[in-house]
This record gives structure tokens, sequence and C-alpha cells, in this order.
């Protein structure tokens, strides 16, 4: 097992996790940073600091959670270094494939302007709420996982998870779109 060999103290290890993980340690800097560059150095410096803790490391615990809770609290602090309030920054694009057949030019510009409300929305959100949003339904994490990430149990996941949600329906029912639901969401 990677982790275990990594433990002992074997860098070529560490690189296959990293490696293995670097992908949605960028998309959870991302999410709370809004810039690739920002985003990429909280990252990197989030797997530094996993390194040398992994010695503090629960053997038999799961490695994903515990990093994505490192990369999760090095962006936060990065972004209050910077004095700044993070945005959601989400491509708003559908597979095609998904809608079937290709919509005409109208159905397509009011479900770019639906997805562009929908985003502005979501940024609107407190901190809290727009990470959890996140995490569950552009990065699709479980709750196990957003629970690690965000430093909180399973219950308070779902608690948060779920007043972020009204208060996500709220603003949307405000802006016009009454009938978002979790897929639209998800494809953000």
């Amino acid at each position: 097992m990677l982790v275990e060999r990594a433990r002992l103290g074997d860098a070529v290890a560490y690189a296959g996790l990293v490696e293995r993980y670097q992908d949605i340690a960028l998309r959870i800097a991302f999410i709370t940073l809004g810039r690739a560059q920002e985003a990429e150095d909280a990252a990197q410096e989030a797997f530094i600091k996993a390194y040398y803790a992994l010695p503090r490391f629960r053997r038999g615990a799961a490695f994903r959670p515990w990093l994505l809770q490192i990369v999760a609290n090095q962006a936060k602090n990065q972004r209050r270094a910077g004095g700044r309030r993070g945005s959601l920054v989400l491509r708003a694009t559908a597979e095609e494939s998904a809608r079937g057949a290709a919509p005409s030019p109208e159905v397509d510009t009011l479900l770019e302007e639906r997805r562009q409300t929908l985003l502005t929305a979501v940024n609107g959100l407190r901190d809290e709420d727009r990470l959890v949003v996140a995490y569950r339904y552009f990065l699709e994490l479980s709750e196990g996982e957003m629970a690690g990430a965000l430093g909180c149990a399973r219950g308070t996941v779902k608690s948060r998870l779920s007043r972020a949600l009204g208060r996500l329906r709220q603003v949307v029912t405000a802006a016009g779109l009454r009938d978002v639901d979790r897929q639209e969401v998800s494809h953000g």
C-alpha cells in the first residue's frame, strides 16, 4: 500500500500518492481560492505539509479525506492571508450527450443564462455554505470525504448541506429560477 510505504519514508510511494490525488487537491483549492496559480500553490504547500504529517497519520484510516482536509485548510488559510473572500469559479458546461439533440440557439442561450444565475447564487452563499455545496455537487465528494475535508462529523455535513441548499433555494427562487434541482447544481 502506497500510504504505508510513504509513512515509512518511501519518497517514490509519496510521489505516487501526489499523482493520484493532485487533481482533486487542485479542484478543492481552486473552489476556495478562485485562481489557478493560487490553487496550485495551496495544493503544493498542502502536499508538503501532508508529507511531514505522515508520521501522525492514523494507520488504517482513509488517506483521501485526511489529505483533503489538509488541502482545504491550506486554501482557507491562504485566502485569509490574502484578505479576500473567495468565489466559486466553475465553468458552466454541460455534456452534449446528456442533453440529447443539440438545442436551438435560443434554448442554449436560456440554459446558459440559467447556469450563470445558479453560479451567481452559489457564489453569493456564505463561504461555509458555498464549500459544502461545491464539495458535494461539483466535486461529488461522499459525506465521509466532506466530513474529513471540513473537519467535522458526518451528521454536521448533512445538516450544513441541508441548510446551505435551503439558502440556495431562497436565493434562486428570488432570482426567478423556481425549479432548480440537484442535477442542475451538479452540472453548474
